[in-house]
């Protein structure tokens, strides 16, 4: 007996061995558990933060509400038709040689301005000189010809008033001073186009403008049939026309527009709107193309910095009208509902209403109100979170060179959210909740 009592002793030790630490690995699994359980319950649910006066988005506060205001006002307006249009010279010309001939000096330098008669090229002169002379030297022999043949003339003349010669001999004579006469004027005609034919032979600028790349290089043989052997392109880049179009339901508007007088247009950078000239309308087209229901304009600027340039695109802005003393509101004031465009506008006890509005003209910095509003009355333009209708507000101040429709906020909204997030950061759940 004294031998299987320690044997029975450690068989329940190795039993139990096991199970205990089974137990202990299972106790601190359930102890990591709940820690990481803690952790995602403090991360994700924070308790709530002390109550303060402060709640909503910007912080907002239950008293007034702050906002920015603007005073409606009267203002001339003026009226644009926008669109693009498309840079073209006035004149552009392309030199071409109107007589046959070896091309022995180019004058001009390739992008340069030039006058009109500016020497450009010359062309070897020496077959139409050659010409030239012949032509004088025929002119010359026929005129002696004449100036003989009118002194036998009035010899016979006088031969026949005393009978010694038959008349009919004085006509003949007189017939052949004719001819002579006329065979001077074909020759001073062949003179003027020997001489016209040799001028052709200096090539100069038939416009002011500016040269472009060189088409024909020194030496070379040029024709005037060859449309090959053109020389230069000149284009006339002082004044420049904008070319644009604009639907045909604008065209009555801009008819009755253009009867009473000069019409302003502006040419603007298509990327920046920044305005590079301004000109006038001169041309509207007399016809509506049916393809596109357009109508073609024409434009002119001076063009004195040269900003316009031939092919190049513009945003074009065609004045109109002037809209004479109407009510301006920022665009940023206007707000949209089920029931059309409306406003806040703000009474003297600094409460708001809801006023619906007519928009008769807007664009990105102002509107044009047509009924509902007037001067001074004031508007909301930037605060809109919290306001209703009959709402109390405080009116701050607004940012210098702020834009209406992208105004600052106010300086109590912003310090209101700022109190709001630190107050979040500082809080901690508390173990007894």
């Amino acid at each position: 007996m004294h031998g299987e009592l320690p044997k029975k002793h450690l068989t329940e030790e190795r039993v139990t061995g096991p199970r205990v630490r089974r137990g202990r690995r299972w106790l601190a699994t359930v102890l990591v558990l709940a820690a990481v359980a803690g952790a995602l319950v403090y991360v994700y649910y924070p308790s709530p933060p002390v109550q303060t006066s402060f709640r909503g988005r910007f912080g907002a506060q239950s008293g007034p509400v702050p906002v920015l205001a603007a005073t409606a006002r009267r203002a001339d307006v003026p009226e644009f038709l926008d669109t693009v249009g498309t840079a073209r010279a006035l004149n552009t010309v392309t030199v071409r040689p109107q007589v046959d001939g070896k091309l022995i000096a180019v004058i001009f330098k390739e992008g340069e301005d030039v006058k009109q008669g500016e020497l450009l090229a010359r062309i070897d002169p020496t077959i139409y000189q050659a010409q030239l002379d012949q032509a004088l030297a025929k002119k010359a022999q026929d005129e002696a010809l004449l100036a003989n043949a009118r002194n036998d003339l009035a010899r016979y003349q006088k031969l026949a008033a005393s009978n010694a010669i038959n008349k009919q001999q004085a006509d003949t004579q007189k017939s052949t001073v004719a001819q002579y006469a006329a065979q001077v004027k074909a020759d001073e005609a062949a003179v003027e186009n020997a001489r016209a034919t040799l001028s052709y032979t200096t090539i100069t600028a038939p416009i002011a403008g500016r040269t472009g790349f060189r088409m024909v290089d020194e030496g070379n043989y040029v024709r005037a049939s060859d449309a090959s052997s053109a020389i230069v392109t000149i284009t006339q880049l002082k004044p420049m026309s904008v070319q644009f179009n604009l639907p045909q339901q604008d065209l009555a508007r801009v008819n009755d527009a253009f009867a009473k007088g000069p019409l302003a247009v502006e040419a603007l950078r298509s990327d920046t709107n920044a305005v590079i000239d301004r000109g006038t309308l001169t041309v509207v087209d007399n016809q509506v193309d049916p393809s596109t229901g357009t109508v073609k304009l024409k434009a002119e600027f001076p063009n004195p910095e040269l900003r316009l340039w031939p092919g190049q695109f513009v945003n074009v802005r065609l004045k109109i009208d002037t809209l004479r003393q109407v009510v301006v509101i920022p665009t940023g004031a206007v707000q949209r509902g089920p029931d059309g465009a409306f406003v806040y506008v703000i009474s003297a006890d600094n409460k708001t209403a809801v006023r619906r509005i007519t928009v008769r003209k807007q664009d990105e910095t102002q509107t044009v109100v047509a009924s509902g509003l007037e001067p001074p009355e004031r508007v909301v333009t930037t605060g809109f979170a919290r306001l209703t209708d009959g709402a109390s507000v405080a009116v701050s101040g607004g940012v210098p060179g702020a834009r209406p429709g992208n105004a600052a906020r106010p300086a109590a909204i912003e310090q209101a959210g700022e109190r709001q997030r630190r107050s979040g950061r500082n809080q901690r759940p508390n173990p007894q909740q």
